[in-house]
């Protein structure tokens, strides 16, 4: 039997909502002002190829290099931009209707779907107006690994990264649950 629920306990759960959603699109936002006034200062600054060593310190293994990227994240698959901009847009209007049934403790969940989501929306902003990502966070080791990346790029990825840990993180604690289950069950104290 379904007990009704008090007009109190209806408006905090509104609320909790509204306060889920307002923290969701703050991190997009975010995200979107970082990684759009960064690439605006990099473009209107320096040609596409023109370096810059904002740290002279850390040269070669970090600089500001302008390039510009038809492909995904970090450079892959060039030719596939326009497969990118359709891939982006849908993984986020997924991720929105997927985001009311993320739990009030995955905490790291709603965090990583709004960098995801803001990571996306900003290379998907650099497509349609610059017909290719804007790449200018050069980091690199000499013989070793050189990429270009950009905010967004980072944004996905440490989203991605942090929706894995708190699944991880809940899939270990519900395995705990389970041994605990296990032990306390009648058939294993006889």
């Amino acid at each position: 039997m379904k007990i009704p629920l008090t007009e109190q306990q209806e408006l905090s759960n509104m609320n909790s909502q509204i306060r889920r959603w307002v923290f969701v699109f703050a991190i997009i936002a975010a995200v979107l002002v970082v990684d759009q006034v960064t690439k605006y200062l990099v473009v209107t600054n320096l040609r596409v190829g023109e370096s810059d060593r904002l740290i002279p310190a850390l040269y070669p293994y970090f600089q500001i290099t302008r390039s510009q990227n038809t492909g995904s994240a970090f450079g892959f698959l060039p030719q596939a931009g326009d497969a990118f901009l359709v891939i982006e847009l849908v993984i986020s209007a997924i991720m929105l209707v997927y985001y009311p049934r993320v739990p009030d403790k995955a905490r790291l969940i709603r965090l990583g779907i709004g960098l995801v989501i803001g990571g996306a929306l900003g290379n998907a902003a650099d497509r349609l107006t610059r017909g290719a990502g804007v790449d200018f966070i050069h980091y690199q080791i000499p013989g070793i690994i050189s990429n270009v990346s950009n905010p967004a790029d980072h944004a996905i990825v440490i989203g991605v990264l942090l929706i894995v840990a708190q699944t991880w993180r809940a899939d270990e604690n519900d395995g705990d649950k389970n041994d605990e289950d296990t032990a306390s069950s009648p058939e294993n104290h006889s």
